[in-house]
């Protein structure tokens, strides 16, 4: 494993342990030229898989781009990253739990915003405006009565 301060090939594993979900192994390393310690995962190489964009073209899944528009909705928001990391993964071992090799973005965006609504109401908004690409308030005002709807049906 190349050290990532020193560009040495020269390590040495010092720990290694499951993640939370077993999904990936963690490994603590050592660089035998610099003594820098360093963190590195190991996980399963899976079949690619494709997302369908809303113009039809197609491009490799990443799980970043998930995280990038989680980020900036829940931006300023009392949120953990870690509770970000653990939606994503949700998210990401369900995509690929369905062993299909394409799926829409829009179903990406659907799944992201089920979760995102029970995490927190404002980013659910904020990710909702951008992923509906809402148009005006009047869209804004919709969701939000369609959703006090929804909580009060859950109430009854």
């Amino acid at each position: 494993m190349k050290c990532p301060f020193c560009g040495s090939l020269d390590s040495r594993v010092l720990d290694s342990r499951p993640t939370d979900e077993g999904s990936a192994i963690r490994r603590r390393r050592e660089c035998g030229s610099c003594a820098k310690r360093f963190t590195t995962y190991e996980k399963i190489e899976t079949l690619p898989l494709f997302v369908i964009k809303k113009d039809g073209r197609r491009e490799s899944f990443n799980r970043n781009k998930i995280m990038s528009g989680l980020l900036k909705a829940c931006e300023k928001r009392p949120i953990a990253i870690k509770e970000l990391d653990k939606l994503v993964q949700d998210i990401e071992k369900s995509i690929y739990g369905s062993m299909e090799q394409e799926i829409t973005s829009q179903k990406i965006g659907q799944m992201v915003m089920e979760r995102l609504k029970d995490l927190d109401e404002v980013a659910y908004v904020r990710f909702a405006s951008v992923y509906r690409q809402f148009k005006d308030v009047n869209n804004f005002i919709d969701e939000l009565e369609k959703m006090i709807r929804d909580k009060g049906s859950q109430r009854d």
